[in-house]
């Protein structure tokens, strides 16, 4: 937005509305109309505290507002949220390189053992549909403290497990812990920050999230090999309780009642540990189930399938074939296959020091532009994702169909780390495009964009080993460029062009 004086007369707005009737300048009415509703005090406290008054949104005088906290205490609390939600994938997935250690101990095959895995992704994807009402009601910060002092209890329990059907219990226990901020957390960025900053924090969780997938193999191959695989539930306990203590003394809480604060109500006054109520709501199930009814908008919906799609593939179908690609043909120990996820950690983190830029100068560039402001024109990002991630493909499935057996090739990982770097930009493009259309639903469109995410996955891994037996690597690749480019890319530029033309 513009910005604007704070002396601007009435006289000047009704002209503005003369030139919002033909559509010339909306984003500067809008701002027009909003500083003419503030007090002189408001208005005061605004320019001292941030500088400016073109705030979307718009905070309060209050000081416990999160707009208003300082830049340090927004990034620590940004960076919180993102770790945990970088450990909600970590934990699914950095028992991958002790498969074979597993199928031993407990006597099932290593297909059996990958349950232990998939488990927690399904389970990941729907009980934040049960957290979500909480944390609406008592909080961000008490939800998460529960979560990861439940997760440090279940690890405990995971590392002294003697039976398969205990550790999938577990897993499954750990997962539904864990697993709070992977839904609410796009909620927690936006109610932390401005608009115009969003894009960049935003990535900062997406990027965790997804580094999560490629980290959590890469660091507990190392702790296999050397230390033993139940040493991992060790160690995922310890981060969980080292996470307690973060939230108990640096964490704060994001959900806040601005709207009754500049309308003079009073606010409950809670301590460092208080668990009160901030939301009369009652509980209902429509309340838990709402987040499904956020799929009756286009801008949700179609985005979330697009990167859900997307994420099957350049995610978790080179990240789950890893072992059977890599391992197996080339003899790896846990180690040794573990430091093969570098590549995708790589790509991902080059995708995310590029998207929110990308996004950003999309968005500004079109408003300078035009004039006004239009989230759509972060999708423009999007298509260089989808690009990458279909390149990235290809070169990894044709490359390791070519590859020979006992002779390694570096290159099927190159096309990984593209894959992983188109992954990236189209997730925090899409979500963040998605998030700005509906702002006060934030931690709702977060919900189901990880159910999508989460069950598409989940299905991936019980047809890939078919897929690739029929079709070899490279037809395989090809069909699933074919898949992402007919429910991923036509989808998202028709949306694209629909939002455009309606502006």
């Amino acid at each position: 937005m513009y910005p604007i004086s704070a002396d601007r007369s009435e006289s000047n707005v009704e002209l503005d509305q003369e030139k919002y009737r033909e559509g010339e300048v909306p984003a500067q009415l809008e701002g027009a109309l909003k500083e003419l509703r503030l007090s002189d005090s408001h208005r005061e406290y605004l320019v001292s505290r941030h500088g400016r008054l073109d705030l979307e949104p718009l905070p309060s005088m209050s000081p416990d507002d999160p707009l208003n906290w300082p830049t340090w205490r927004k990034n620590t609390q940004a960076l919180l949220v993102a770790f945990h939600s970088m450990m909600c994938t970590f934990m699914a997935a950095g028992i991958i390189p002790a498969a074979k250690v597993f199928a031993e101990e407990y006597g099932v095959s290593v297909h059996t053992s990958a349950y232990l895995t998939s488990i927690q992704i399904a389970v990941i994807g729907i009980v934040p549909f049960i957290w979500n009402p909480i944390a609406a009601r008592y909080g961000r910060r008490p939800v998460f403290m529960i979560s990861v002092l439940g997760s440090a209890v279940c690890n405990i329990g995971g590392a002294r497990c003697t039976s398969f059907g205990a550790q999938l219990a577990t897993r499954a226990l750990t997962a539904m812990f864990i697993s709070p901020p992977i839904g609410i957390g796009s909620g927690v960025i936006t109610e932390l920050y401005f608009n115009d900053e969003r894009a960049t924090k935003m990535g900062w969780w997406t990027l965790l999230l997804t580094l999560g997938v490629p980290v959590g193999p890469f660091l507990m191959g190392f702790v296999v090999k050397h230390a033993g695989a139940f040493w991992m539930f060790w160690i995922f306990a310890i981060i969980n309780l080292c996470q307690l203590v973060a939230y108990i003394f640096l964490g704060g809480e994001t959900l806040f009642p601005r709207e009754d604060v500049i309308a003079g109500k009073p606010i409950p006054k809670g301590g460092r540990l208080s668990f009160s109520r901030i939301d009369p709501t009652p509980f209902s199930l429509r309340g838990i189930f709402a987040p499904l009814f956020m799929a009756r908008y286009i801008d949700v919906m179609i985005p979330s399938i697009a990167y859900a799609v997307v994420f099957c593939y350049a995610g978790v179908a080179v990240t789950v074939e890893m072992p059977s690609v890599f391992g197996e043909r080339y003899h790896l120990d846990p180690q040794q296959l573990g430091l093969l996820f570098i590549s995708i950690i790589i790509g991902g983190v080059l995708g995310e020091v590029l998207s929110a830029p990308l996004t950003d100068l999309f968005l500004e560039k079109y408003q300078a532009w035009v004039g006004y402001k239009l989230p759509a024109n972060r999708l423009w990002a999007s298509y260089i994702g989808f690009l990458t991630a279909i390149v990235g493909l290809l070169v990894w499935g044709i490359r390791v169909e070519q590859a020979n057996n006992g002779i390694f090739n570096v290159t099927p990982l190159v096309g990984a780390a593209i894959a992983s770097f188109g992954n990236q930009v189209v997730t925090t493009a899409l979500i963040s495009f998605s998030v700005e259309c509906h702002q006060q639903e934030a931690a709702g469109v977060g919900v189901l964009v990880n159910l999508l995410r989460q069950e598409i996955g989940f299905v991936g891994p019980f047809y890939f080993p078919l897929m690739f037996k029929s079709l070899n690597f490279a037809g395989s690749a090809g069909l699933m460029c074919g898949i992402i480019v007919a429910f991923a890319v036509l989808p998202v530029a028709a949306l694209h062009w629909v939002r455009t033309k309606a502006r």
